[in-house]
């Protein structure tokens, strides 16, 4: 008989550089713009889809963010927590691609610790070089596409069953003899709606059935700024040229031709089950409108219903009218908007595909929104574009000083580059009129630039305007001129001002050492790989209170404690897979 409380399947998040902690590394302002740190320790939110669709079938799903223990603990011993864990397959994620280096690390060191568990990898990444993948001996499955809840769960139970591999979609294995093979990539579902994702109930289920918090922590700020999100659907009706989830690019990746979406009332759902834990922002992935604006209407009739305390951040792909933002003033009591622009050019705009639309109706649309209540607008630039030139990128502080001007305070411009890597699918990455020269053909080139020692030998392109030190030279100019902008018009204050422009030094002496970066100190590089192209709380939204333990968050956690217990008597009964995709 099977042990019912054994793991049937241990998800691993690794940092994006596997030996961080003994191996100074300059990877530069690469995620300046997201929540997490340049190891990239906030996990994929599809991890927690997959382990709540599993559990729901009765399988053990164990969930431990290894890159956000050896951050937050220079003790955390890796290979003695991996001897603790037992599970038939252990599955890593390479969604990004600058995972590639952690991921196959842990990856082999799994299998030095446990070679008769299978390690199975997953992600879009992961999804684009699954064969070769499949070259490194330490893996043994590439499950392929944006949506693996099913063909996981076929897996188990191909594995539990000894049945033939041949027939779980989306698989890539390899035979006894060495032959890959690659299963059709057949499970596209339509819509979302018969998994959780992000499956907050999952997480908060999990932290007592584990006995672990901070396995389940995503990025090293959460704890103090527990910021969640509402993924609205995996696609994209949109196409922009750099992005690794545009339109093409899962179509090419994933063999997905339209956005399968979440419906209005299971994102509604999300959000009450959000405000039980959490006050602090929701930010909603993509625009509310993708998908119409009849879906726009109901998932904000429930919202308004439901007036949550929390402050709700929603990205803008296209212009907007008066009466969209009469929409969100009338449901949502605080909101925000992101506009990812990348450039004041518009010629460069068309050719990348992002906000295409002329810079006045952009200018407009902001005007609208602040108009109607909206407490911050972000406009997020790029250095790196195709066919940008040093001066084309050089010209965004002055725009940015513009728009500032008009707006005022509540405009809060941003500069990142586009970097470390391009992504793979995505037409800048596919095709060579967008101008990109690779430096990186394959996966094993990947992992091997991020062992360089500064980000301008990681980067994994040039362009037909710029040459790597020309990216790097150029994306410190930018920033240093915006960080003056921000400070002069009041956007920042004096310690942040400082903060970024001491950042800068550190950077701008490290790219000068040159081969001597191993003799500075670890202090510059901890200066240098964070918050030079803004203060490290500038993307911040305020945030009154964050957790908080109320009734509905007890009622949930007790039906899913119920809900355990059910699940622990049909797995001693033999009874899985009792909830299989449609």
């Amino acid at each position: 008989m099977r042990n019912p409380f054994a793991r049937d399947l241990v998800l691993l998040h690794p940092p994006a550089i596997y030996d961080f902690r003994t191996r100074e590394t300059f990877l530069g302002p690469v995620a300046d713009a997201v929540p997490s740190t340049t190891m990239f320790e906030m996990y994929p939110v599809g991890m927690t889809s997959i382990a709540a669709f599993l559990e729901r079938n009765h399988y053990n799903v164990e969930i431990v963010n290894l890159a956000y223990r050896m951050l937050r603990d220079p003790g955390f011993d890796v290979d003695a927590h991996i001897r603790r864990l037992s599970a038939p397959v252990f599955g890593i994620d390479l969604h990004w691609l600058p995972h590639v280096q952690g991921a196959l690390g842990v990856a082999e060191l799994v299998k030095q610790i446990h070679p008769g568990s299978r390690i199975l990898l997953g992600g879009l990444s992961a999804s684009y070089y699954d064969r070769e993948l499949m070259r490194y001996p330490f893996v043994d499955f590439v499950l392929r596409g944006d949506s693996t809840e099913e063909p996981a769960r076929q897996l188990l139970q191909a594995l539990r069953e000894s049945r033939p591999l041949e027939n779980v979609a989306n698989l890539t294995w390899r035979r006894p003899g060495g032959e890959v093979v690659t299963n059709p990539l057949t499970f596209v579902p339509a819509d979302l709606d018969y998994t959780d994702v992000p499956a907050y109930g999952y997480l908060l289920r999990s932290m007592f059935k584990y006995r672990s918090l901070r396995n389940l922590v995503p990025c090293i700020e959460w704890l103090q700024y527990p910021i969640t999100l509402l993924l609205s659907a995996r696609g994209c009706t949109e196409d922009c040229a750099v992005c690794g989830g545009s339109r093409s690019a899962y179509r090419r990746i994933c063999r997905r031709e339209r956005p399968a979406f979440r419906s209005p009332e299971r994102l509604a759902q999300d959000v009450k089950t959000i405000a039980s834990f959490s006050r602090a922002p929701i930010f909603m992935v993509h625009d509310p409108r993708m998908g119409g604006m009849g879906r726009a209407r109901r998932f904000l009739a429930r919202i308004a219903a439901m007036r949550p305390r929390n402050e709700m951040i929603f990205e803008l792909y296209y212009p907007a009218n008066d009466a969209f933002f009469e929409l969100l003033e009338r449901s949502v009591p605080a909101w925000s908007l992101e506009i990812t622009l990348e450039s004041p050019d518009e010629r460069l705009r068309r050719v990348n595909g992002k906000f295409p639309w002329p810079n006045a109706v952009v200018e407009a649309t902001i005007a609208r929104a602040l108009a109607h209540g909206c407490r911050t607008v972000d406009v997020f630039f790029m250095v790196g574009l195709p066919h940008q030139r040093a001066e084309d990128a050089l010209a965004t502080p002055a725009y940015c000083e513009h728009l500032i001007e008009r707006f005022g305070r509540r405009l809060r411009p941003f500069v990142a580059p586009l970097g470390p890597f391009l992504d793979p699918g995505s037409r800048a990455f596919e095709q060579p009129e967008f101008g990109y020269r690779h430096l990186c053909p394959t996966l094993e080139d990947h992992r091997r630039a991020l062992l360089n020692s500064g980000w301008q030998h990681i980067l994994s392109y040039e362009t037909d305007a710029m040459t790597r030190d020309e990216i790097v030279r150029t994306t410190y100019d930018v920033a240093e001129r915006l960080n003056e902008i921000k400070y002069r018009h009041h956007v920042i204050d004096d310690a942040t001002f400082s903060g970024v422009e001491m950042r800068l030094r550190a950077a701008r002496a490290l790219l000068a050492s040159g081969a001597g970066a191993d003799a500075l100190s670890h202090a510059a590089f901890a200066l240098a790989n964070h918050g030079t192209m803004f203060g490290d709380d500038e993307l911040k939204w305020p945030v009154r209170h964050g957790f908080r333990v109320g009734t509905t968050l007890l009622k949930s956690l007790a039906a899913g404690l119920l809900n355990e217990v059910g699940n622990t008597a049909a797995r001693l009964a033999g009874r899985y897979d009792i909830a299989p995709a449609p």
